[in-house]
This record gives C-alpha cells, sequence and structure tokens, in this order.
C-alpha cells in the first residue's frame, strides 16, 4: 500500500468505530428501551469488522473479502433494525463495498445498502420524507464518485508508472549500446594503432634479419641459425598482430562454429608439434555471445601453446561441454605438470602472463578459471562461462 491508501484506509477504520460508538453512546444517553441491545450490536459489528484486516483470507481473496462483508453488513442490519442512528453507519460501508466487491457488485451493494437504509429511516420515524432518502442516497452518490474517481487515477498513476519503466528501460538499453559502440571505437583505434606500430615494426625486423642472414660469411655457422630462429619469432609474431587488428572476433571463428574452430585448433597443434590434440563435444550445442566464444578460443590457444612449449607432453585433451546455465572448456595434458602455488610473478621480459591472462579473460565475464597441476602428472585447466537464459514471462496471480 502506498502513504495515501495507507491514509485513507485508517480513516475509513476511524469513521466506522466512530459511528459505531456514536450510535451506542445517543442509545445508551437518550434512555432507549433497547439501549442494551444496541450496544452489544454495535459491539458485535466492530468486532467482526476489526477481525476482518487482521485475516490472511480476506487480505488475499476477493470471495473470502465479500464473505467478510456480508458478516459485516448482518451486523449493520441489526444496528439499522434496534435504532436510527445506525444508518449513518452506512456511509463507511458504501467505500467497503465499492473497494472489497467488483464494479458491477459494488454498484448493486450500495444502491441495496442505501434503500435499506432510507427503508429503516422510514421505519424507525414512522414516515418517509424527502430529507430520509436524500441523506443515504446522497453519501451513496458521494461514495460512488470518490471511489470510482480514486480508481481512475490510480489506474492513470500506474500506466505513467509502467511508462516511465519503459523510458528507464530505454535510456538502460541506450547507455548499454553507446558503451558498446564506445569498446569497438577503442577497439578499432587500437587495432590502427598496432597496425600502424607494432605490426610494421616486427614486419622491418623480419626483412631486416633475412637481410642479415644473406650477409653472413660463408660457412655461417651458428649465427646463421639464431637469424632464423629470430626471423621465425618475428614471423610468428607479426602473424598474431595482423590477427589482432582483424580480430574484433578472431579469425578462426569466421564461418564457423566454436566447436569447429576448437577442433580446427588441435588438428592444427597436432600437424605442427609433436603433439596429439583431441577435441570432445559434450552436451546440445547452443549459441554463445561474441565475447564467450573469443574468450574460450583464446583460453584454448593459450593453453595449447603453454603444453607444447613447457609441459613436454605428448598428448592434449580439449573438452567443451555445454552445461545448461553454463559452459566449460577443460584442457589436460599429460605433460611434466608444476607446482601452481610456486609460479613466478609475471615479467615483461620474461614473459609468464598465460595463465594469469587467461584468468582474467575468464574473469571478465563473469565465470571461474581453476588450474590443477603436480610435478609428473600432467595439467588440468578448466575455465567455466555463466551463460544466461530468456526469462519466462510469469502469469499474473491476482486476488
Amino acid at each position: 500500500m502506498t502513504p495515501t491508501s495507507r491514509v485513507l484506509t485508517w480513516c475509513l477504520h476511524l469513521l466506522l468505530v466512530a459511528l459505531l460508538v456514536l450510535a451506542a453512546a445517543r442509545a445508551v444517553a437518550g434512555g432507549q428501551p433497547r439501549a442494551g441491545a444496541v450496544v452489544a450490536a454495535a459491539v458485535a459489528c466492530a468486532v467482526v469488522y476489526a477481525a476482518g484486516p487482521l485475516l490472511p483470507p480476506v487480505r488475499a481473496s476477493r470471495r473470502a473479502a465479500a464473505g467478510w462483508l456480508g458478516a459485516v453488513g448482518a451486523g449493520w442490519l441489526v444496528l439499522v433494525v434496534l435504532t436510527a442512528d445506525g444508518v449513518w453507519v452506512a456511509f463507511p460501508l458504501y467505500f467497503l463495498q465499492l473497494h472489497l466487491l467488483s464494479r458491477r457488485a459494488g454498484l448493486l451493494a450500495v444502491l441495496a445498502t442505501a434503500l435499506t437504509a432510507i427503508a429503516a429511516f422510514a421505519a424507525h420515524q414512522d414516515t418517509v420524507t424527502p430529507a430520509a432518502a436524500i441523506g443515504p442516497a446522497l453519501g451513496a452518490a458521494v461514495a460512488v464518485a470518490v471511489v470510482w474517481g480514486y480508481q481512475a487515477l490510480y489506474q492513470e498513476s500506474e500506466r505513467r508508472r509502467r511508462l516511465i519503466e519503459e523510458l528507464t528501460a530505454a535510456r538502460a538499453d541506450l547507455a548499454e549500446a553507446q558503451h558498446t559502440a564506445g569498446v569497438l571505437a577503442e577497439r578499432e583505434r587500437l587495432a590502427r594503432e598496432i597496425h600502424d606500430t607494432l605490426a610494421q615494426g616486427l614486419s622491418s625486423i623480419q626483412l631486416l634479419l633475412r637481410a642479415a642472414g644473406r650477409s653472413l660469411p660463408d660457412p655461417p655457422g651458428n649465427a646463421a641459425r639464431y637469424v632464423e630462429q629470430a626471423r621465425q619469432a618475428a614471423a610468428d609474431n607479426l602473424a598474431e598482430a595482423r590477427r589482432f587488428v582483424a580480430a574484433l572476433s578472431p579469425p578462426s571463428l569466421d564461418g564457423t562454429t566454436l566447436a569447429g574452430a576448437l577442433e580446427r585448433l588441435c588438428a592444427t597443434t597436432s600437424t605442427r608439434h609433436r603433439i596429439t590434440a583431441r577435441f570432445h563435444l559434450t552436451g546440445d550445442p547452443a549459441p554463445l555471445p561474441t565475447a564467450h566464444e573469443v574468450a574460450l578460443l583464446r583460453i584454448a590457444q593459450a593453453a595449447l601453446a603453454n603444453t607444447v612449449r613447457h609441459a613436454g607432453a605428448t598428448t592434449a585433451e580439449v573438452t567443451l561441454s555445454y552445461l545448461g546455465d553454463e559452459v566449460a572448456l577443460d584442457v589436460v595434458d599429460d605433460g611434466t605438470g608444476f607446482d601452481p602455488g610456486g609460479l613466478p610473478v609475471p615479467d615483461p621480459g620474461e614473459g609468464g602472463f598465460g595463465l594469469a591472462a587467461m584468468r582474467a579473460r575468464t574473469r571478465a565475464l563473469g565465470g571461474a578459471f581453476t588450474v590443477e597441476s603436480t610435478p609428473g602428472e600432467g595439467t588440468a585447466l578448466a575455465a567455466r562461462l555463466p551463460v544466461a537464459r530468456p526469462a519466462e514471462s510469469q502469469p499474473e496471480v491476482r486476488p
């Protein structure tokens, strides 16, 4: 309940109790012969009325509320038969009927209550006067106008609230779109910078090393081998830089699925190196956000690269698992293993950023990254990323 509706509810409670007290007090003060019965009827009506808001079924079910309203109405009928002052209790009853019943049923209940009040007052006065009819009828008209007007204002307020929520959601979507556009623009700028600086520098290094190799004396000895290794390293890094420039999404994902890219990665690794890399797919493949596919592919590339360079492994198993609300990538090898707690701090000159980069990629997408390894027993890497499911609409439950 809003603060306004709570205040109105308490005003209605106080009005009904005050009118019941007034009827009982006038019966006692006026020395009416049935004063005791009037007091008893007023107290019973007040007790029944007070019990309603405390009963959970009355608050949750319209049928239970209608039953409680009928009990209050029965108590009022007894009171209005005993004293003419009970007629004024009809006014708060109008509001209860219009609030708890449907529009048609509430209007009929108000009409019946007004006619009953007019008839009871006429019976107590032994005559029918215009004033006796105008009072209950005017009260009923005012109650109908107030309640229906309030309902119309409430519906308009609800429409405005929904409109504000839609506008807020639209602003959030616009902000997200602007953020995405900014990220893409920054990535494009970085790609240009890398292309114009690192890629060009590596290309020049490669050309200079090739020229240096041709200029070596004959026989060249170990110098030619070192120059060729340096040239090959420059060529590999140049290719990676070019892939990064083109990779708002990685080239390995162009025209294929994540599973296909991982399978091709394993085949390429097995062909180029002395290791057997096998790919496994479990679960039902589902569409993933591009960021998830890019992160999992990069993690698999880095993990296999570490296996080839450091593990001395003969086999590596890459498994992609779709687990409903998450997707998992596991890379397991039979290499020499290591102590995860004894890794050196990554150094710009020495490297060692592989595991840290994999962990950072996973955490950036709200996932979890774990490493299990023991010296001499191989290594197992696991990256798990959450996958958002579409929200299911819930039917609205009305009392």
